[in-house]
């Protein structure tokens, strides 16, 4: 490696540094380093690094294929092998394993009658480069588990070798560094992953994440994994989740874990809350009642064009949703009174801001009913190139709306998730053997 690399470094602050091909061309992030244990205690030696590339796929890099690593940026050679990355025996992920692990250290804390102001909790693990040119984690920073003690020390850096309990398997280890690396990853990275840690380890960062960052991560999870993760976790946890999730969602996750677990959790979420879900639990999973979402923008007639822009600039709003505006009588809450029209955001952009909704409302396009089928709904928003679609009831009362993405999740197949990493590998291959 060049001599601008560091010959140490601290693998926390390393974590989410870009990958560089040569020509300039990013092709993903640090999400950990991958090292091989050795006996008696040794440092074990770096062989590469996980690197998550799109579309949210974890692939190995070998050290070797490093040709510069600098803060901010690390920089690659060669051909990528960009199958998904599985550890090995006597691997270790290094961020995701052994930080917050409860160690001592030799020589001072082992024996059984070491006072507790002689633990500590792993805080980073540092990589060095030896003479030959190979790198090693060498060094380890702890600090106290008193918190007494921690309040007086920042802790301190010790050599690998000192330190007892590393490879030791912990029943209850700590996820407070293990979150502080993930604090910018999107839910839908966060999600990748979950998918690779251990069982253990992975229930030990879910528990810690706190309810509404857990609820978004399971609305980009796959089924399988999120059944298996809300089996593990209490009642009331899992139903404070559900009651932050899109109601949609939690209705679909509900179907997947079986009636009386869904039963339940239902009666443990919030009244109202639970009947947005119960509402959406009566309809078939592929009818549009199945799929449509129950908070759409809904707004009066005598709202403003500001009004309808204003709550477009909503967050937490997805685009498809945010793309039109449903106006009805009162009440606004579904089932809303009669519903009118819509408003489209290009036809809001170009009024005034004092202008009534009710003035410049689309009325050619028809609500569909709740008990339309999947490729129904499919046609009539490819007919009329929308991105979502109003639903009402035999009353003209406004249940919900279908969106285009929730469209696309139950029309694909389960695994469109896999097959979609599987095609972007394809071509990623295609180009890097190019």
């Amino acid at each position: 490696m060049p001599t601008s690399t560091p010959k140490k470094v601290f693998l926390t602050r390393f974590a989410g540094t870009p990958v560089f091909e040569p020509n300039g061309d990013q092709v993903g992030k640090i999400r950990d380093a991958v090292a091989l244990l050795r006996t008696n205690n040794q440092p074990p030696q770096v062989l590469g690094f996980v690197v998550e590339v799109p579309p949210r796929r974890r692939i190995f890099i070998p050290i070797t294929r490093i040709s510069s690593i600098a803060f901010g940026t690390v920089v690659i050679t060669g051909l990528m092998n960009i199958q998904r990355f599985q550890p090995r025996t006597n691997e270790i992920q290094v961020i995701s394993e052994l930080l917050d692990k409860s160690v001592s250290l030799h020589g001072k804390d082992s024996s059984a009658s070491a006072s507790s102001h002689s633990h500590y909790t792993v805080d980073d693990i540092a990589m060095e480069l030896s003479s030959t040119g190979e790198w090693f984690l060498t060094r380890v920073h702890i600090s106290p588990k008193s918190k007494v003690l921690r309040l007086r020390s920042s802790g301190k850096t010790v050599e690998w070798k000192d330190v007892h309990g590393l490879s030791a398997i912990e029943e209850n280890q700590g996820v407070a560094n293990l979150l502080a690396t993930i604090t910018t990853m999107r839910a839908a990275d966060l999600a990748g992953m979950l998918i690779d840690l251990a069982p253990k380890r992975r229930i030990e960062l879910v528990r810690a994440l706190d309810d509404e960052r857990l609820a978004n991560v399971f609305e980009e999870m796959d089924e399988s994994l999120r059944v298996e993760i809300v089996a593990q976790i209490e009642g009331e946890r899992a139903a404070e989740v559900l009651g932050e999730m899109d109601p949609d969602d939690a209705a679909d996750l509900l179907r997947d874990i079986g009636k009386e677990r869904a039963d339940a959790l239902l009666n443990l979420m919030e009244p109202e809350e639970a009947e947005d879900v119960k509402r959406l639990m009566d309809y078939e999973d592929y009818s549009a009642g199945g799929m449509m979402t129950t908070e759409p923008i809904i707004l009066t007639a005598d709202s403003t064009v500001a009004d309808a822009l204003a709550a477009i600039r909503a967050e937490e709003l997805a685009p498809s949703l945010a793309s039109q505006v449903y106006v009805s009588r009162s009440p606004i809450e579904v089932p809303t009174g009669r519903f009118i029209g819509i408003a489209h955001l290009q036809r809001l952009l170009r009024e005034r801001p004092g202008t009534l909704l009710g003035s410049i409302l689309d009325t050619e396009t028809t609500p569909i009913s709740a008990d339309w089928q999947i490729n129904e709904i499919a046609s009539y928003l490819a007919n009329y190139n929308l991105l979502a679609v109003p639903i009402t009831d035999s009353n003209q009362r406004l249940l919900g709306a279908v969106t285009i993405d929730d469209l696309l999740d139950h029309l694909l197949p389960e695994d469109w998730r896999k097959k979609a990493s599987e095609m972007k590998e394809k071509n990623n291959g295609s180009e890097t053997n190019s």
